[in-house]
């Protein structure tokens, strides 16, 4: 198992190298100029050149990336343009807002999603319905089924609140209700896979003879389902459920600007639409940190579901 993680950890490093580059280049080519946006258009040429210099945006792209990634490993993400904050600092302010919508939309996912499946794969008629409600899941926008949301439960029916993030130092209860609608609208497309997910590998492994000698041997039809059908089935819907982690992590930066969340969508945004390359640059490493931790948790349930793993 520590070679698994080990080998999963250095092929990481890559990655990391081809998405910090990637993305620090192909940000460089956006139109437009961080001093002009921070001088506004009444400034003098003199002005906006001094403020370049002063920002370090006169270097060549080579020079301005390679003084980047030497502070980045070391842990210095360097400093936002707009806000001369650390980096680093304003990704930690706000990754707890986006962490806690993301697990909790993929547990909720999961949970619904595996539900739903084991019981389209033990009933026949109710898998038809779960392939009809997939395809809804699926079409259905989420800005527009946040939006819905809001309309249904926070307008019509006030429940919970239409926009804002509670801290849940502040008020734990206050905190689970600003995160239920974003969380559903995030949620539900991952429903929809997992559950078509669980259902298509549950039925394959219904039908394989082992689990036809479990019959014979007189297990319970609940024993056989949740002891050796599921975990059987287990790793492709692992599989999916990773996939739908990530998806939610790309998901969040449009549900963080329905729902007015202050967290590192929302952030990205920002800090695209100002040109704050060292700040882009910080969220696209964060985001891909959390991504190399999912892939890693996913090849650790690998590992725990099937021994084979361990020693491939």
């Amino acid at each position: 198992m520590l070679k698994l993680v080990a080998r999963r950890l250095l092929l990481s490093v890559p990655l990391l190298l081809v998405v910090s580059t990637a993305t620090f280049f192909l940000v460089a080519l956006i139109p437009g100029d961080a001093a002009r946006t921070l001088l506004g258009s009444g400034a003098t040429e003199a002005q906006y050149d001094q403020l370049r210099r002063a920002l370090g945006l006169d270097e060549p792209l080579p020079v301005r990336f390679s003084t980047w990634l030497e502070g980045a490993v070391t842990g210095d993400l360097g400093t936002s343009i707009f806000g001369q904050v650390p980096v680093a600092t304003l990704i930690s302010s706000r990754l707890s807002v986006t962490l806690s919508l993301v697990v909790g939309s993929t547990l909720v996912a999961a949970l619904l999603g595996l539900l739903l499946g084991i019981a389209g794969a033990l009933r026949p008629r109710l898998g038809r319905v779960l392939d009809v409600l997939a395809l809804a899941g699926l079409a259905i926008p989420s800005f527009f089924l946040g939006l819905l949301l809001v309309a249904w439960f926070a307008v019509a029916i006030p429940l919970f609140p239409a926009t804002g993030y509670v801290e849940p130092t502040q008020s734990p209860g206050a905190w689970l209700q600003s995160l239920v609608l974003p969380v559903f609208t995030l949620a539900l497309p991952g429903v929809a896979v997992i559950a078509k997910q669980t259902r298509d590998a549950m039925r394959d492994v219904l039908d394989r003879p082992f689990v036809r000698t479990l019959r014979a041997c007189g297990l319970s039809r609940r024993s056989i389902v949740f002891k050796h059908v599921l975990r059987s089935a287990a790793i492709p819907v692992v599989t999916v459920v990773g996939l739908v982690f990530v998806g939610a992590l790309s998901g969040a930066v449009l549900v963080e600007s329905v729902f007015a969340l202050p967290g590192l969508g929302t952030l990205a945004v920002q800090a695209t639409t100002q040109r704050d390359l060292p700040l882009i640059q910080g969220v696209a490493v964060a985001f891909t940190l959390i991504v190399i931790a999912v892939n890693l948790v996913v090849d650790l349930l690998y590992g725990w579901l099937d021994p084979r793993v361990r020693s491939g």
